[in-house]
């Protein structure tokens, strides 16, 4: 299970601005902001995007400057996998250390979508005991008890952050994982399909 919300795509203003500074072609631009502010690309400034973006990394320094925030929540399995995407990248999570006792757990808590029944019967048995556990701590405030929450938790577990990241991060994320046997690499793949000038600036090695 993956869940990707409250996305917002910034700069891509000055970043198209930046990518017509080595040739001095501010002239050539057709971008504009319309009554409400609101920045418009035009024809032309997608075009240099696109062949900027296609040309290869060394050209296409202005997809550093297009910034993306969005709020993913995936089980700690995913993000073991996400970590190795750290350069340019930024998170800022749910905290497991400060958070793990506040709320009780049940099966929402955990990506158990592809589990069998028998794998889900083994889930009940350690959100079970993950509960006992939990409201011992509440209660007595002893270590032991928080240790437990700790070193017992599933890598099934969901946690949320709030993640930046630009679309040159996007475009090594969409090619490595594209065909992952994860599905929740699918639908983070269809996220990035999803997102404005994907097409002309992210799917460039089609």
């Amino acid at each position: 299970m993956i869940k990707l919300d409250k996305t917002s795509v910034m700069n891509v203003d000055n970043a198209i601005r930046g990518a017509r500074n080595p040739l001095n072609s501010w002239d050539k631009s057709d971008s504009y902001y319309d009554e409400d502010n609101n920045f418009v690309l035009g024809e032309a400034d997608m075009g240099l995007g696109h062949r900027l973006a296609i040309a290869g990394n060394d050209h296409r320094k202005f997809l550093r400057m297009v910034f993306v925030s969005v709020d993913i929540t995936a089980p700690l399995y995913w993000w073991k996998e996400y970590d190795t995407y750290k350069v340019g990248t930024v998170a800022n999570s749910t905290s497991t250390m400060h958070k793990i006792h506040s709320k009780p757990f049940s099966r929402e808590d955990f990506s158990c979508d592809r589990m069998s029944e028998k794998a889900l019967a083994c889930l009940d048995n350690v959100i079970n005991v993950l509960e006992e556990t939990r409201l011992e701590f509440v209660e007595t405030k002893e270590r032991a008890h928080w240790d437990d929450l700790i070193q017992l938790l599933p890598s099934s577990y969901n946690q949320t952050r709030t993640c930046t990241m630009n679309y040159e991060n996007l475009i090594n994320m969409y090619y490595a994982r594209r065909n992952h046997k994860l599905p929740e690499w699918h639908v983070f793949c269809d996220w990035i399909e999803s997102l404005p000038y994907a097409k002309e600036w992210i799917l460039v090695k089609e």
